[in-house]
């Protein structure tokens, strides 16, 4: 069955849910890219329309479609020790002066987990066996399951330290080449769980010292960074440390967080 092209109407129908639900905010731009995401749904449901997949996602007979949805629009670009000055500053400035009794990272936006592992290494390396865990989160459930299992290709590591990844890595063998897994006593100190940034936080979720939410700010509109930054903000200790990416900036965005230095932020 053909698919009728995606209309400026199907499109806003889409570019709305996201919105609601998410923050994200889809520019006219990204109209091609919504319609060759979706098509293979049309496809697996026998749909000639995108109207027709909308009415489908919203009614009762799939429940489990909108979160299908939801996996296939956000976009999950990631990799192991991306951005390094960030990694670079969290050891020398955070870490080793650190005396406190149990240290928490939350990795706000940590995809398929390649963030949070990252920052768990660092840990490992200069806390040792001291009380320290690392929180990943995202919206999308198929990249949480990816980062449980904590399995990667090798070519995502061009940026990984090998002192990290001989310590701290096993690489497959035999049908497994190609491929390496995150060691278990790396695995066991982080944990993974869906969070919507655009919702209360989940009550249980308790404080962090360091709030990583890089690459995300640039997908949501000036009133959803507000309002995004600022409910996390909640989680994080006074004195704690908040990271944006390179790219993004909180100028104008809060006044809760003062500047270190460009894209890292302090609660007072």
């Amino acid at each position: 069955m053909s698919i009728s092209p995606i209309t400026t109407e199907e499109f806003e129908y889409f570019r709305r849910m996201i919105y609601d639900y998410a923050g994200i905010s889809l520019t006219p731009e990204k109209k091609v890219m919504v319609a060759s995401r979706l098509a293979k749904r049309l496809d697996y449901y026998g749909l000639s329309t995108y109207g027709d997949y909308y009415r489908l996602v919203t009614g009762r007979e799939h429940p489990q479609e909108f979160q299908t949805l939801v996996n296939i629009l956000t976009t999950n670009e990631t990799y192991f020790f991306r951005e390094p000055k960030h990694f670079e500053f969290f050891r020398e400035h955070i870490l080793k002066p650190w005396r406190g009794d149990h240290f928490r990272v939350w990795s706000a936006a940590s995809s398929t987990g390649e963030e949070a592992y990252s920052l768990a290494m660092v840990m490992a390396e200069n806390l040792g066996m001291r009380q320290w865990e690392v929180f990943g989160s995202d919206l999308s459930t198929r990249v949480l399951d990816a980062a449980r299992k904590g399995v990667y290709l090798l070519d995502r590591l061009e940026h990984m330290d090998n002192q990290y990844l001989e310590k701290y890595c096993l690489k497959g063998v035999r049908s497994h080449a190609g491929f390496f897994r995150v060691d278990g006593k790396i695995r066991n100190r982080v944990t993974f769980d869906q969070v919507n940034l655009k919702s209360p936080l989940p009550p249980n979720l308790g404080k962090f010292d360091v709030i990583f939410l890089r690459n995300v700010l640039i997908y949501f509109d000036q009133d959803t960074k507000k309002q995004v930054v600022e409910r996390l903000v909640t989680a994080l200790k006074p004195g704690g440390y908040f990271f944006v990416s390179h790219s993004e900036s909180l100028y104008r965005v809060t006044d809760l967080l003062q500047i270190v230095k460009p894209s890292i932020y302090r609660k007072p």
